[in-house]
């Protein structure tokens, strides 16, 4: 999974107000996943409604080819929020995620400047 946060970086820093992180899942399929592939839309359902229930949507899913079979699109209020969403997701047993930070190009920028 990519995380994304916005919120404005000051200083190198995150300011918490208004506070979203975007997130990127890669969920390869795990043995299990794979065994019971058909109850994969079943899952996708439960995992929306589980971001749902936290104050987070699933804003895209997608079926891939190469090293990941699904990414999905999130946004949860807070990072904490996403990392236990990501444990509640691979406990199940039938995906495995990997978390990664990702910044715009706006970011990018603020982060290259507050260099010493």
């Amino acid at each position: 999974m990519f995380l994304r946060f916005e919120g404005g970086i000051t200083r190198g820093r995150y300011e918490r107000r208004n506070y979203n992180a975007n997130i990127y899942y890669t969920d390869p399929l795990t043995q299990k996943g794979i065994e019971n592939v058909k109850e994969s839309p079943g899952r996708l359902d439960a995992a929306k409604k589980a971001f749902q229930a936290v104050g987070g949507e699933v804003k895209d899913f997608y079926l891939v080819t190469g090293q990941y079979d699904m990414v999905m699109v999130s946004e949860v209020p807070d990072h904490e929020t996403g990392v236990k969403l990501s444990l509640a997701l691979g406990s199940a047993g039938a995906v495995r995620t990997e978390t990664l930070n990702a910044y715009s190009e706006d970011e990018y920028r603020q982060i290259i400047a507050s260099l010493p």
